[in-house]
């Protein structure tokens, strides 16, 4: 197809004349959309803020993030919660766990309701927190156990040493001796204190001193996807890829559309083109199978890529154009006889045209109307015709169908003077003084008789 199909006016070309195929197939896509969110059952999601106090480098907060989806914080979480068929490892999917700004761990929990949500973010924070503090603890122990005696002996070996500098220390009364034993005393006097405190401080607290910051928000909504997005998501999808599957048809369709192109796969000269006035209202009135009916409700009767009907003159100005159309006819016979005019099956605007050619013709040459499937075109052999005149209308055919026309025609013993192209028109609403113009029009012509000359 030509640039046509990648234009804004073609996409609203496909609206307009597919919109009922469109608006189903729409309807369609957001059912499944909502058949999707019955399967996915909705998810609420909340979050809980752990504060770690301190300095800490973004290794670190990346490390206690993965503690807190760790097996033995999920686990905890999940033995607490005590929710039936839930274990650690179907929490990993619901749990997630980011180091944010400001030294925060925020545990993220998903679960189907809001309550399950919240409660499942709390008890998963406090299972982190506790699961920290504990390995923090055992840490301090460790060194709370091997610290303080050290100091202890190494406070009393200063002890010892002290005494025995204030011994040596310029013995007697003198100023100097008593000023330096002075100050051993108080160096004495604040290791001790400094022992004291020491014993006094709780190893707990050289803990990890998290914090859990209040309690999750209850989810108010749906987390994404939810089932309107769903709907409105199938809904987009189904009229996106009709829309896409229209364009690329008709980038692919290989349907001549020119007056040149189809005389050029015919392999003969082009007569002319005549004006069928659209009954296709007229024709969607009229009953038929379930499948036709099926197509007419959908639109898809009527073909989208082909441009709208214009608006034609009166039947005066359309009957000049099909008397030409047969002056061209006569000239190319090498004598008034019969000749055999091919239709296309299922071009009902190129068979309205040939039998309208054929009353305008009337003996003079007599044109025998057959229809002849494209797909399979099979001929009725030469009898006393002169030729085989093919009419059809454009951009129904591609070449290869018209090729196995012509092949059918020349098999048959038929020569192809010549092809006429049909378009469908819409008939102009005559007025009263236009009307009785084309009664006029149409007697005068009737008495001149020729209409030979000028191309339609």
């Amino acid at each position: 197809m030509s640039d046509d199909t990648i234009r804004l006016a073609t996409i609203g070309r496909i609206l307009r004349r597919r919109w009922r195929l469109l608006a189903v197939l729409t309807v369609l896509g957001g059912l499944v959309g909502y058949g999707v969110s019955a399967v996915f059952p909705p998810r609420y999601t909340t979050s809980a803020s752990v504060l770690l106090p301190g300095a800490w480098e973004e290794r670190e907060l990346l490390t206690q993030a993965e503690v807190a989806r760790s097996s033995v914080v999920l686990d905890r979480a999940a033995d607490t919660l005590g929710w039936a068929g839930v274990d650690g490892a179907e929490l990993r999917d619901r749990v997630t766990a980011t180091a944010a700004d400001g030294n925060i761990i925020k545990i993220s929990g998903r679960a189907d309701t809001p309550e399950r949500a919240q409660r499942l973010s709390d008890v998963v924070a406090q299972q982190f927190v506790t699961f920290a503090a504990r390995i923090a603890g055992d840490d301090a122990d460790a060194e709370a156990a091997a610290r303080p005696e050290e100091l202890r002996q190494l406070v009393v070996r200063t002890s010892r040493r002290i005494s025995d500098l204030a011994d040596a220390a310029a013995p007697g009364q003198t100023v100097e001796g008593v000023q330096a034993r002075t100050e051993l005393e108080k160096l004495r006097t604040t290791l001790q204190e400094a022992i004291d405190k020491l014993e006094d401080v709780d190893p707990a607290s050289i803990k990890a001193n998290m914090v859990v910051m209040g309690p999750a928000t209850r989810p108010s909504g749906e987390a994404p996807p939810t089932r309107t997005q769903l709907v409105v998501a199938g809904a987009l999808l189904f009229l996106l890829l009709t829309v896409v599957g229209h364009l690329t048809a008709a980038r692919m369709s290989r349907r001549l559309r020119t007056e040149p192109e189809i005389a050029e796969a015919l392999g003969t000269a082009s007569l002319g083109i005549v004006d069928v006035p659209d009954e296709r209202d007229a024709r969607r009135a009229e009953g038929g199978d379930a499948r036709a009916r099926v197509r007419r409700l959908l639109g898809l009767d009527v073909r989208w890529d082909t441009p709208a009907p214009r608006t034609s003159g009166d039947e005066a100005s359309r009957r000049i154009r099909y008397r030409r159309v047969c002056a061209r006819v006569r000239d190319r016979l090498p004598a008034p006889r019969r000749l055999l005019v091919v239709v296309p099956e299922g071009d009902e605007t190129a068979r309205e045209a040939a039998r309208q050619l054929a009353a305008e013709a009337g003996n003079d040459p007599a044109l025998r109307v057959v229809g002849v499937p494209a797909a399979e075109p099979l001929v009725p052999d030469r009898e006393d015709e002169s030729g085989a005149l093919v009419v059809l209308s454009a951009g129904q055919w591609t070449a290869v169908d018209l090729t196995g026309i012509a092949e059918a025609c020349a098999d048959a013993g038929h020569e192809v003077v010549g092809v006429v192209v049909a378009g469908a028109v819409r008939a102009a609403r005559p007025t009263r003084a236009s009307g009785r113009a084309r009664e006029t029009a149409t007697l005068a012509f009737a008495v001149s008789g020729d209409a030979r000359g000028g191309a339609g």
